[in-house]
C-alpha cells in the first residue's frame, strides 16, 4: 500500500530571502572594489553601493515576512529566513554604523583648528592638480558654530620651538600618518608663514580628504593650524576631525621627542 506523503508548503518570502541577501552581498562587494580601485566614478559607485544596500533591506523584509507566514500558517522555511537575515545583516552592518554616526555628528565636511581664520588651501598648479581642480569653499559661520559645539577638543597646537623646527615636525607627522604630501613650503618670506598641502584617503573606499597645515611664527614659539575638508559630500561622518586629532597627537609626540 502506498502512503500519501503531503509536504508542508514552504514560505516563499523565506525562500527568497537568502537569494536576495547573497545578491546584495555580491553587488555591495563589487561596488566597493570598483570604488576602492578607482574603476568607476564616485557617483556611479555610490549608486551601485546604494543598490546593494536596498537589496539587503529587501532581504530583511522578506525574512520578517517569512517569519510571520511560518508563525501564522505553519509553513516551512525557518532556516532560509534566518540565513537571509544573517547575510543581510552582514551587508548592512557597516552602513548601519555609518548611519548612526551621521545621526549623532554634525552635518559638516570641513574642520579647522582656527574657526575664525581657517588656513587657506593653495591654488598652485600642483595643488589644484592633486585636488582635481577643486578648491574647498569658505565655510559659512553656521557650520563653524556647529564645529565649535561638537568638536571642542579641536584647537591649534602651540609649540615653544622655532618655526623651522616646527615645520620639520609637521612634515614628519604627515609622513608618519601616510599622507600624500603635495606641497611643503617652509616658513619665511614676506609673511613668514609655512604651509603643507596633503591628501589623505579613507581605508575602505579610498575617499580623498584635502588637508592644509599652516605654520605661523610667534614671539613665544610657533602656532600650527590644520584644516581638513572632504572632497565629496556634505557630511564627513567625523573623518576630518579624526585627521586633525591624529595629526595633533602625532605632532605633539614628535615635539616631545625632540626636546
Amino acid at each position: 500500500m502506498r502512503r500519501l506523503i503531503i509536504e508542508e508548503p514552504v514560505s516563499r518570502p523565506a525562500k527568497w530571502s537568502p537569494t536576495l541577501a547573497w545578491f546584495a552581498l555580491v553587488v555591495t562587494v563589487f561596488a566597493v572594489l570598483l570604488i576602492r580601485f578607482n574603476r568607476i566614478d564616485y557617483q556611479a559607485g555610490f549608486i551601485a553601493l546604494g543598490a546593494g544596500i536596498a537589496i539587503a533591506l529587501l532581504a530583511v523584509a522578506m525574512s520578517f515576512l517569512g517569519f510571520i507566514r511560518i508563525w501564522q500558517e505553519g509553513r516551512q522555511g525557518l532556516g532560509s529566513a534566518i540565513r537571509g537575515l544573517l547575510l543581510a545583516a552582514l551587508v548592512l552592518a557597516y552602513p548601519g554604523f555609518m548611519a548612526l554616526k551621521a545621526a549623532t555628528l554634525p552635518p559638516i565636511a570641513d574642520i579647522s583648528t582656527d574657526t575664525d581664520d581657517p588656513p587657506a588651501f593653495s591654488r598652485s598648479r600642483a595643488a589644484l592638480q592633486a585636488r582635481d581642480g577643486r578648491v574647498p569653499p569658505d565655510v559659512p559661520w553656521e557650520a563653524r558654530e556647529m564645529q565649535r559645539a561638537s568638536y571642542v577638543q579641536i584647537a591649534p597646537l602651540t609649540l615653544d620651538i622655532g618655526p623651522d623646527e616646527a615645520f620639520a615636525i609637521v612634515q614628519k607627522a604627515a609622513q608618519n600618518l601616510g599622507w600624500q604630501v603635495i606641497e611643503a613650503v617652509p616658513p619665511g618670506g614676506r609673511v613668514g608663514l609655512g604651509r603643507l598641502e596633503a591628501v589623505d584617503r579613507s581605508r575602505l573606499l579610498k575617499m580623498p580628504s584635502d588637508i592644509t597645515v599652516r605654520v605661523r611664527p610667534r614671539a613665544d614659539g610657533t602656532r600650527i593650524d590644520i584644516r581638513s575638508a572632504s572632497r565629496f559630500g556634505s557630511h564627513d561622518l567625523g573623518t576630518n576631525a579624526g585627521h586633525i586629532r591624529d595629526f595633533l597627537e602625532e605632532a605633539s609626540n614628535l615635539a616631545v621627542a625632540v626636546r
